[in-house]
């Protein structure tokens, strides 16, 4: 049982890095009109998910380069893993994904499987989680570098001629402070069996979001979840709106600096509230 509402910011620091591509526009990083630099709030879960693997926690929705068993999709897991009762009482399936899954009792997810003969209905079930975070925002506009690389192989033909394929495009961030914010609700919770104790793992698996994620767009130490701000109410409902917690951190550029380069370059300022502590998580 959940008894506490939680909500939390986090501050994260880009350098030379791609945080975040998007597959419709090349890979670039996410931006919107603006310039401002995005990181998506799927992106996010699936590092958090990935964490919550490397402690030893059961993840339903494992990517198929961070898998830990031999199931082929979705399906497979959850027919290999749940009772044939499940997939016809939804009440059981709940019970039986949360109890095994801990990012289907955070998170929540859709289970819509078609059935396998024309006898049955299939299922169809969603989960709705507790544990909701927002897309990642840039403080500043972001300046995007794009490079050229290239292979010294050809994947095809004799050698003879460069082929196409060996050329191509690199895109980075060269700096770029992010922050995001999200919240657990203790009512959501009570349907899916989210305890102050799998809170407990998701705030781990948040400040070391970046740990084994390294990547040749995001290497290491490119990426750093620099402050987390860690609020744990005195009970379920809250005695602030998430909105109101989350305003309390603002991230200013210091006087004079016309271009950050660093985290130095900014300054990190948070109002307190009346009778709700902070916890503040420095960085990994």
């Amino acid at each position: 049982m959940l008894n506490h509402k939680y909500d939390f910011v986090g501050v994260i620091c880009v350098k030379n890095a791609n945080p975040n591509g998007d597959p419709l526009n090349g890979n670039r990083p996410r931006i919107n009109y603006n310039g401002i630099g995005e990181i998506s709030d799927v992106c996010l879960k699936r590092k958090i998910r990935n964490r919550l693997l490397d402690a030893g926690e059961q993840i339903f929705v494992q990517s198929e380069d961070y898998k830990v068993d031999t199931f082929t999709s979705l399906r497979d897991r959850a027919e290999g893993i749940l009772s044939k009762e499940a997939f016809s009482d939804k009440e059981r399936l709940r019970e039986e994904a949360c109890g095994t899954w801990i990012d289907v009792r955070a998170f929540g997810q859709l289970f819509a499987f078609k059935s396998k003969d024309k006898k049955t209905a299939g299922v169809s079930e969603g989960i709705r989680g507790p544990v909701s975070i927002h897309s990642a925002y840039s403080v500043d506009p972001i300046n995007i570098s794009t490079i050229q690389i290239t292979k010294s192989v050809n994947s095809e033909g004799d050698g003879t001629t460069r082929g196409s394929d060996t050329m191509g495009s690199k895109h980075r961030v060269d700096f770029g402070v992010y922050t995001f914010a999200g919240s657990i609700n203790a009512q959501l919770a009570s349907r899916t069996g989210f305890t102050d104790e799998d809170a407990e793992k998701i705030k781990q698996a948040i400040y070391k979001m970046f740990e084994n994620d390294a990547s040749s767009a995001r290497p290491d130490g490119s990426m750093q979840m620099v402050k987390l701000f860690w609020w744990k109410h005195n009970n379920p409902s809250g005695q602030y709106s998430s909105a109101k917690v989350h305003q309390c951190v603002k991230i200013e550029r210091i006087n004079g600096v016309m271009e950050p380069v660093s985290m130095d370059d900014y300054e990190v300022k948070l109002t307190n509230l009346d009778g709700l502590e902070v916890e503040i998580i420095e960085g990994f």
